[in-house]
């Protein structure tokens, strides 16, 4: 690729601008003598319902800003296709995802430590969960003020999360007002990325105030289809701009931030990964690396629904004229009411068995119900408990379906492959049940419409979970971080086998962090750039 003709040239060239992308594309112009350029294959952040929190509900299934995968047929999930949206426009994930704000457990990173990737420990990574953050609190040991990303408390706190809270606490659970402290045991309210009623994307946050940065440029409607090389060298990428082709120079470094689809996708539709997967398409070897693609992990849940007793849910919202427009001008007037709230805005933190060392399962509450969110909400007073893991042993794959980068790859979850996975839904189950029988809860209650009080058994609650579960849109380590022959990236997240090429995204993840990963995928962001910039600094 010596006589390659480039379109244009930076310094850096960063692939994806979501939550990760859009930190990185941020840090690394800081410097005005660094050219940076960030591609993305999705377009501007301008659907208004990306910046009405409740409106993940629309844009769930939307394809102008979402890449609406499906994975293929599951055997856990007993032979369904599992819908995955993905952000596909600037934030990626992070402008379509339910504004959790969750960081994992401090074991979480004392494993990746303990797996060999120095630096990544819980006290390491701290100060970049910090230094992104802006808390509305204010500071503490855990927490910082003045950083891009808002972390807000939840403004509603609906009478079912009320009772929800209640219930859990009269079974013993202790309260738990911030999950992302000390500890995360317990019941509460979740805290959100949101500023005044309004989702802080990492576009919002980190992107928009420094997109007018002259050594910045930002290209939207850009399909990244394969990275260049000069011999084992990344010195660029060519993309589709809006169909028509293109190609970026790389003086430095091309940088990965598609994500635990995208990345993978990437690498392999370059000639980076198993060299019988590339030779079954035809795309020449670059570098064989046997775990691009593998280790995937994601959180599968289970679902409780029950009707309820008052016409006091969001399903009851949506089926009234006259109450979404009382809501909609309380939205737009004071920024309050049901529009601004998260997803299941109130969760328990809890250990299925008491010699675990930390909660393995959480259990969520949402004032509102469906069959699927993406068909809408059903039409009575509903709402609704999610169970999940939080650290599934069961490993997934991602793998070409064509050489072709407008096709999208084939994911293969293998959901509740292990006996501990399958043992840990059926025990979440069980525990939600319980809370739902306490009176605060029952005060809610007419019936339980799904999976339905005939259901009992381990067994009928497991077939249940593989019927009607799903993924809460967790995918990590694809392109897995460590010192094993499967990693993709050593601690420093560079590509092995290949100069100038690094991966910033959720596929780093040696394992999936205990939560909703919007959160880490920031702080990986953050700790990243700090990583390219510190040869910088010291050549300086």
């Amino acid at each position: 690729m010596a006589n390659q003709q480039y379109d244009f040239e930076a310094d850096f060239v960063v692939v994806g601008a979501g939550s990760a992308g859009c930190v990185m594309a941020t840090r690394l112009s800081e410097d005005p003598a660094t050219r940076v350029v960030l591609l993305e294959a999705g377009g501007e952040d301008r659907n208004r319902w990306i910046h009405i929190p409740l409106g993940y509900g629309k844009t769930f299934a939307d394809a102008s800003v979402n890449w609406c995968y499906e994975a293929e047929p599951d055997a856990g999930a007993n032979g369904r296709r599992i819908f995955w949206p993905r952000g596909k426009v600037l934030g990626g994930s992070s402008s379509i995802n339910g504004m959790v704000y969750i960081r994992g457990q401090h074991e979480d990173f004392d494993l990746w430590r303990q797996l060999g990737n120095t630096g990544w420990s819980s006290t390491d990574v701290l100060p970049y969960f910090k230094r992104a953050q802006h808390q509305v609190r204010g500071a503490d040991e855990f927490h910082s003020t003045g950083g891009p990303l808002c972390v807000s408390d939840t403004s509603e706190h609906h009478p079912i999360c009320e009772a929800f809270i209640e219930g859990a606490m009269q079974l013993g659970y202790p309260r738990n007002d911030d999950f992302n402290g000390a500890r995360q045991d317990g019941v509460g309210y979740h805290q959100t990325t949101t500023r005044n009623g309004k989702r802080c994307s990492t576009a919002v946050g980190y992107l928009h105030p420094v997109r007018n940065r002259p050594n910045l440029r930002v290209v939207t409607g850009a399909l990244g289809e394969k990275i260049l090389f000069e011999g084992g060298r990344a010195v660029g990428v060519a993309f589709r701009e809006n169909g028509q082709p293109r190609t970026v120079r790389a003086a430095r470094e091309v940088i990965l931030c598609g994500g635990a689809v995208n990345s993978p996708q990437l690498l392999l539709l370059s000639g980076v990964g198993p060299q019988d997967q590339l030779a079954q398409f035809g795309i020449p070897v670059v570098h064989h690396l046997p775990g691009v693609g593998q280790s995937l992990q994601d959180h599968y849940s289970a679902p409780v629904k029950l009707k309820c007793r008052l016409p006091i849910t969001v399903n009851d919202v949506m089926q009234s004229s006259v109450k979404k427009l009382k809501v909609g001008l309380q939205y737009y007037l004071f920024g309050t009411g049901p529009l601004t709230m998260a997803a299941g805005p109130a969760a328990l933190f809890v250990r299925t068995r008491q010699e675990l060392a930390s909660p393995d399962v959480k259990i969520s509450v949402a004032p509102f119900s469906s069959d699927k969110l993406q068909d809408g909400l059903h039409p009575w007073s509903g709402f609704g408990l999610t169970v999940y893991q939080l650290r599934p042993e069961s490993r997934g794959e991602i793998r070409l379906k064509s050489a072709n980068p407008f096709d999208p790859p084939a994911m293969f979850p293998n959901y509740l492959a292990t006996e501990t996975d399958r043992r840990a839904i059926v025990d979440g189950l069980k525990i939600g049940r319980r809370i739902l029988a306490t009176p605060p809860m029952q005060h809610y209650i007419t019936e339980e419409y799904q999976p339905g009080l005939s259901v009992q058994t381990d067994d009928q609650l497991l077939q249940h979970a593989k019927n009607t579960g799903g993924t809460v849109f967790h995918p990590t380590s694809t392109c897995k971080m460590g010192v094993d022959p499967m990693a993709v990236v050593d601690p420093e997240l560079r590509v092995y086998g290949i100069e100038g090429l690094r991966v910033v995204d959720a596929s780093i993840m040696p394992t999936v962090v205990s939560g909703n990963t919007n959160a880490a995928t920031i702080m990986i962001g953050e700790r990243a750039a700090d990583l390219v910039r510190q040869p910088m600094r010291m050549a300086a």
